[in-house]
């Protein structure tokens, strides 16, 4: 099998552990069945080729397969994604960064027709595509380097998500038989591709050629790169001429545990316990709001709408969303965020410790108590301070470490 290791892959594959999940997956794609991972390599390879042929992948692609090696620095930074241990001020504060900003609104004017078409064709503005391809890749500047079939052989092996990589190793080869990527294209260590970091099954099944050449280019492109990823927001349930971020006041003690992204209320229940526009009153209905504390009542408020879930079908992370979402506000024309004194949250060391309380007292912590703050812990956390008379803000504090 060429450059395929039985003795390589046997040396990457013993290691053990866990991280956060894909930065991006397609949603889209049905829910697949674990396929055959690990063990003895051959094969696993040989049903890897026999999968390819029943699924349509032609000589070329099947060719490419067989010169394909394992990479342990794919494995290294999968089990090694630390980035969303930052908080939300942190986090946003680094990345919406003015070159950013200055980039964003400079590449809006640049490609305001393509931006305008995209709107008119799939109903995503402009700030919220601009947002993704600046946080991703510096619109195109950093696209990564590691070697795509590689870095999708190598997971699709793993078995930690298999069903996950296996489905894009298989829309890589059938993308090298269209021509639409070769063998040695590059992008991010998790399979991702071109300047907004797609993965291999959107690039084959939604891909738009933008600027009329005939092609789909995600790499070099930036006209088929707005309207794939605009196809893509479109295809993920985006409304159209909604809004999905806004930045709030909060000016008096409120029902905190209300306080919750899948709480959807109107303005009117909002203005009630006392949440206001930065400018003044809330404006009218723009569709149901839920109240969105990234670092707690004292921190950081939004409304997030119905749109705001399509930044986290696109990275389950919340402190991504957030950041891409309040981008997009932000190439909008809104201002920059107020500023708000946190309460002290909790060191890496201490959320393992708090997850490990949490995880004795009955709560789903995941399969690894990881220290990541993500959706379970948040979820945990508001139930505690609920139960010890705590204001339900879902952001865990040293006092409700020691309460715990």
């Amino acid at each position: 099998m060429n450059k395929l290791s039985i003795a390589l892959a046997a040396a990457l594959f013993s290691a053990t552990g866990s991280a956060y999940a894909l930065d991006q997956a397609d949603p889209l794609q049905p829910a697949a069945a674990k396929p055959a991972c690990g063990g003895e390599l051959e094969p696993w390879f040989n049903g890897l080729i026999a999968e390819a042929k029943a699924a349509g992948v032609g000589e070329k692609g099947l060719n490419e397969l067989l010169k394909a090696s394992m990479d342990d620095k794919v494995l290294q930074r999968d089990r090694a994604q630390g980035v969303f241990n930052q908080t939300f001020l942190t986090f946003s504060s680094r990345m919406v960064s003015d070159y950013r900003l200055k980039q964003g609104a400079a590449n809006l004017k640049k490609y305001a027709d393509t931006f305008a078409r995209a709107e008119a064709e799939y109903g995503v503005q402009g700030p919220v595509i601009a947002a993704f391809w600046g946080l991703e890749t510096d619109y195109g500047a950093v696209q990564g380097d590691f070697d795509t079939l590689n870095s999708l052989l190598t997971l699709s092996f793993d078995c930690r998500r298999p069903e996950l990589f296996r489905p894009q190793l298989i829309a890589l080869l059938k993308l090298f038989d269209k021509g639409v990527v070769d063998s040695k294209t590059t992008g991010a260590w998790a399979g991702e591709i071109g300047q907004t970091q797609l993965l291999p099954t959107v690039y084959l099944e939604r891909g738009v050629d933008g600027d009329g050449d005939g092609k789909v280019d995600l790499k070099n492109s930036a006209p088929d790169v707005i309207m794939t990823t605009a196809r893509f927001l479109h295809d993920l349930g985006w409304r159209k001429s909604e809004p999905w971020l806004e930045e709030v006041k909060l000016t008096k003690e409120l029902p905190w545990e209300n306080a919750l992204r899948t709480n959807r209320l109107p303005h009117s229940k909002w203005s009630e316990w006392g949440v206001t526009g930065m400018k003044g009153p809330l404006g009218p209905d723009d569709g149901d709001a839920s109240l969105l504390l990234p670092m707690g009542r004292k921190g950081p408020a939004f409304l997030s709408y119905a749109n705001f879930d399509i930044f986290v079908e696109w990275n389950k992370s919340i402190i991504y969303a957030t950041t891409a979402a309040y981008f997009a506000t932000r190439l909008a024309g809104a201002g920059p965020l107020e500023p708000t004194t946190p309460e002290t949250g909790l060191t890496p060391d201490q959320m393992k410790e708090l997850q490990t309380k949490l995880a004795a007292r009955g709560h789903d912590m995941g399969p690894k108590i990881d220290g990541v703050f993500g959706i379970l812990t948040r979820d945990a956390v508001r139930e505690e301070q609920m139960r010890l008379g705590l204001p339900a803000d879902s952001w865990p504090t040293p006092e409700l470490l020691g309460k715990l």
